[in-house]
């Protein structure tokens, strides 16, 4: 089921959206609108066939489906901005942070009843390599269907209940920064144990991406991979124990928690 697209924000990751559903095949570019008030910026998606304009407006009135990906800040003015476009034939999915449903419904009005979606990607996404959060209101099961295929496209989606996005906003795609700093710190101390830079990236990059693929692909522990190669008396498990010992697991659980604290505070 082939649907137009508006995506009201072309931001680096209403970009990266865009990028991550045409290099899937699942839209072609020619069904994609970008939106964005300094248009100059999306000539490369122009170039590729997708359509650019500033008319927020226009482009949600001529698209089936309106992804918003503007600012927190920005979202209800937006959405006031394209209201008379989001009849009840319409899908509405916002990728905002700290936006609730119910808060977009009632900017939307009671005129309009599209269904709507919260849906928490992340940058992988332009590399089809996304964790995406959905969560939905008023919508059929074949538009939910349709909007997981969407981002099973650049990904991997699970569905969740609403109440938990900040918590997915934090796990799912602050989690990339996460991550970042921890290969950026491997890199370091390979550098530091006698690596050129490159190399050390390339080892610490391809590891990490490996380490992950065994607990997606097997569906086991982390505990248990870890198991497999700490041996008795052994380098892996004294480097483990010095990382404890200096609050490897400890700071990370409190950056989860104060990120998680940060989305809350800024409601």
């Amino acid at each position: 089921m082939s649907k137009t697209i508006a995506i009201i924000g072309g931001g680096n990751l209403g970009i990266s959206i865009a990028e991550g559903l045409t290099a899937g095949g699942f839209l072609s570019p020619s069904q994609i609108t970008v939106t964005r008030r300094t248009t100059t910026l999306l000539q490369p998606l122009q170039q590729k066939g997708m359509q650019i304009t500033s008319d927020n407006l226009a482009a949600a009135a001529g698209s089936e489906v309106i992804l918003l990906a503007v600012k927190p800040f920005q979202i209800k003015e937006v959405i006031r901005e394209i209201a008379p476009a989001l009849t009840s034939d319409k899908l509405l999915i916002s990728v905002v942070t700290g936006v609730s449903m119910q808060e977009m419904r009632s900017e939307i009005g009671i005129a309009n009843s599209p269904a709507l979606f919260r849906a928490m990607p992340n940058t992988a996404v332009a590399i089809r390599e996304s964790m995406t959060c959905i969560s939905h209101s008023g919508a059929s099961q074949a538009q939910v269907e349709w909007v997981l295929e969407l981002f099973n496209q650049v990904g991997r989606v699970v569905a969740i209940d609403e109440k938990l996005m900040d918590a997915a906003t934090v796990l799912g795609a602050c989690g990339t920064a996460y991550a970042m700093r921890y290969i950026r710190a491997n890199i370091q101390g390979g550098i530091e144990i006698g690596f050129d830079a490159k190399t050390a990236s390339l080892i610490a990059a391809q590891t990490v991406k490996g380490a992950a693929e065994l607990l997606l692909q097997k569906g086991t522990h982390p505990e248990y991979e870890i198991d497999k190669v700490t041996t008795p008396k052994g380098c892996t498990i004294a480097g483990l124990n010095e990382m404890e010992h200096q609050g490897f697991s400890s700071s990370l659980i409190k950056g989860i928690s104060a990120s998680y604290v940060k989305i809350q505070a800024d409601k």
